[in-house]
C-alpha cells in the first residue's frame, strides 16, 4: 500500500487517552495589522488545531462491576474502553505546555492527552 495525502495518517495508532492534533494554520498579522515574527504564536499558552486521529479512551479495570462474565476464561478477555469526548474532524483548543510535538512525512502535529483538551467545536454537518 502506497503512502498518499488521503491516507497518511490510517496507519497511526493513538494510545489510551491522547489525540493527535494538526495545528491550524494562524495569521502572521494581528487583528490591529501589526506582523508577528516566527514562532511567536507557538509560544502562545493556549493553541488550536483539528483532530486528527484518536486514540481508544480510558481502560477500565476489569473487575470493574461485570459479574456476570465470571464464567469466561483468563485469555477471552478483552480490554474495555471509556471514550474520549473528542472525535476526528473536531477543533481543538488545548494548552500548549502538556503537548508533545512530532513531524510525521514533513507534517507538524501534536499528541495531547485529553485532559488538556479546554474546549472542542464540532461541526455536526460536516
Amino acid at each position: 500500500m502506497r503512502i498518499s495525502e488521503g491516507n497518511k495518517l490510517e496507519k497511526i495508532i493513538i494510545v489510551g487517552d491522547r489525540v493527535l492534533i494538526k495545528p491550524k494554520t494562524s495569521s502572521d498579522q494581528t487583528k490591529s495589522g501589526l506582523y508577528l515574527p516566527p514562532g511567536v504564536q507557538e509560544k502562545e499558552k493556549v493553541q488550536e488545531g483539528y483532530i486528527m486521529r484518536v486514540g481508544p479512551g480510558y481502560p477500565i479495570p476489569a473487575d470493574f462491576g461485570y459479574e456476570e462474565d465470571t464464567w469466561k476464561e483468563e485469555d477471552e478477555e478483552e480490554v474495555r474502553y471509556i471514550p474520549l469526548q473528542a472525535k476526528e474532524g473536531d477543533l481543538a483548543i488545548y494548552l500548549q505546555r502538556d503537548a508533545i510535538e512530532i513531524n510525521y512525512q514533513g507534517e507538524k502535529y501534536f499528541i495531547v492527552p485529553q485532559s488538556a483538551v479546554l474546549m472542542l467545536v464540532r461541526e455536526e454537518d460536516l
